[in-house]
């Protein structure tokens, strides 16, 4: 159970979807509500339009936010922030130079919640192993729940979360922030690559609000991280029951090809993964995570292997749209960082043609080198980061600035010979040209159906005439 302290006026900095959410929460305990956005758009009048009909006073457009401070004090109890609004923000600073307390949307859901909470963090991978426990929490007969920066928000769950055993909660480093008391029941780390350090000051900074998730946890309490991060992530909280997974001999939870290896009541134990998603060495490691996570909960392993046999993978990750002439098109729009974009092209099978570009959310652009000359045939480049990229990675693959998505498609498929899978896994951030990685994979996959189904025409038409005309013409190549 989690501290139930109400607040009699709150701030609510964001009005998307987590700041919709907390005003709602904050409203059901009675509290005065004041949210504030610098935007103003269809999406934030209709989320604003139900709360100021409950009696919230609610700002967009805002350029300066209300009153802070009513006769030399605090003019608000708590001041709830959206993960939108970075730490260092002019209207955090004003915030904490009146001395108003401030939270994330999702630790004031936390402490709301009434139920054991399992969260996640790790740059990549989150929402899949996310999806994955809660999937195999219910294959193991308990009642869960996704939330938090997957799913809905966990001020959105926390309301009816006394019905459930577990919430399975993504946690992002932007919500790590500003957190003051984050603790729960379980937690699992699944790796640190480079990412959004156009938010975060350095990859450290990065690192230590990802290691933030287990400093607040009683001891005692489990915690999952991989081999390779144990020491650091220990460090943290020395007093937790550290679990590891890996593809290393001395992990608890080993993946090897097809299969996680762990011991369980003494015995050698392994789960098959053949002919799931998760037989590869990228997901492989998430399911053996997943596994370590089941006896992080005290929930039956065995169930990991139940629900990986049935899993249908997220939107955008790694995701076969269509197929012709043998080359296929794979959406991996949620690629947003070059960690990503590496797994990607150890995950896809054959050679490959690869888009990339958009916004770029680190610098070091060499590390993915070695993986683009050993699976890439040609980079096509889209967005804002597309000279970057040709400069940092042209001695290395031919590289080739198309400057949008329609271009770029059109240019792979000219190019690519049979076994050839055309990837847009970006390595960036879609907001140069797009609303997010979902309108992008969206785009991406239309094109792809279009010119599959182009190809298929093609192929009617030459097999007609190859009817009409008789074996002994040959017909062109589609």
């Amino acid at each position: 159970m989690q501290s139930k302290r109400t607040y009699g006026r709150a701030l609510v900095l964001g009005l998307g979807r987590s700041g919709a959410a907390a005003s709602a929460l904050l409203l059901d305990e009675r509290s005065a509500v004041t949210a504030v956005d610098a935007a103003d758009a269809a999406a934030l009048r209709e989320r604003a339009a139900p709360l100021r009909a409950r009696g919230a006073e609610v700002r967009l457009g805002a350029r300066d936010l209300p009153p802070l401070t009513a006769a030399g004090r605090p003019a608000f109890d708590v001041c709830v922030v959206s993960p939108g609004v970075p730490l260092d923000s002019a209207w955090l600073k004003a915030v904490r130079s009146a001395g108003i307390a401030i939270l994330p949307e999702l630790e004031l859901g936390m402490r709301r919640t009434r139920c054991r909470v399992l969260a996640v963090t790790g740059t990549n991978g989150k929402s899949t192993m996310v999806k994955l426990c809660r999937e195999a929490l219910e294959a193991a007969g308990l009642r869960a729940e996704a939330a938090g920066n997957y799913g809905t928000p966990l001020c959105e769950t926390a309301p009816r979360s006394g019905g459930l055993d577990w919430v399975v909660a993504e946690v992002s480093t932007f919500q790590m922030e500003t957190a003051q008391s984050f603790a729960p029941h379980a937690a699992v780390l699944l790796n640190i690559r480079p990412d959004h350090l156009d938010r975060h000051a350095s990859l450290a900074a990065y690192a230590a609000l990802k290691l933030r998730m287990f400093a607040d946890m009683p001891a005692g309490r489990p915690a999952v991280a991989p081999v390779a991060l144990r020491e650091e992530a220990r460090a943290r909280n020395p007093g937790l029951r550290w679990l590891t997974f890996g593809a290393e001999a001395d992990a608890d939870f080993r993946y090897a090809p097809q299969a996680v290896h762990f011991r369980e009541a003494g015995r050698a134990r392994a789960l098959s993964l053949a002919a799931t998603c998760f037989a590869n060495d990228i997901l492989g490691l998430t399911a053996a995570a997943a596994v370590a996570a089941m006896a992080a909960c005290g929930a039956d392993r065995a169930a990991v292997a139940r629900a990986a046999s049935v899993f249908e993978p997220l939107p955008h990750r790694l995701a076969e749209v269509c197929r012709a002439r043998d080359v296929r098109f794979v959406d991996d729009s949620k690629g947003t960082n070059l960690a990503a974009l590496e797994a990607a092209l150890a995950a896809v099978p054959g050679r490959i043609r690869l888009i990339a570009g958009g916004l770029l959310k680190e610098t070091d652009l060499d590390g993915v080198k070695t993986a683009l000359a050993a699976r890439v045939r040609q980079v096509y480049l889209i967005g804002a980061a597309a000279e970057k990229l040709e400069t940092a990675w042209n001695d290395t693959v031919p590289c080739r600035r198309c400057g949008d998505l329609p271009t770029a498609v059109r240019a792979a498929w000219a190019d690519a010979e049979e076994g050839d899978a055309i990837v847009l896994s970006p390595g960036c951030a879609s907001f140069d040209q797009f609303t997010g990685y979902g309108q992008r994979g969206e785009m991406f996959a239309a094109l792809a159906r279009e010119v599959c189904a182009g190809a298929g025409d093609k192929r009617e038409e030459r097999l007609r005439d190859d009817s009409q005309n008789g074996p002994e013409k040959r017909p062109e190549e589609p």
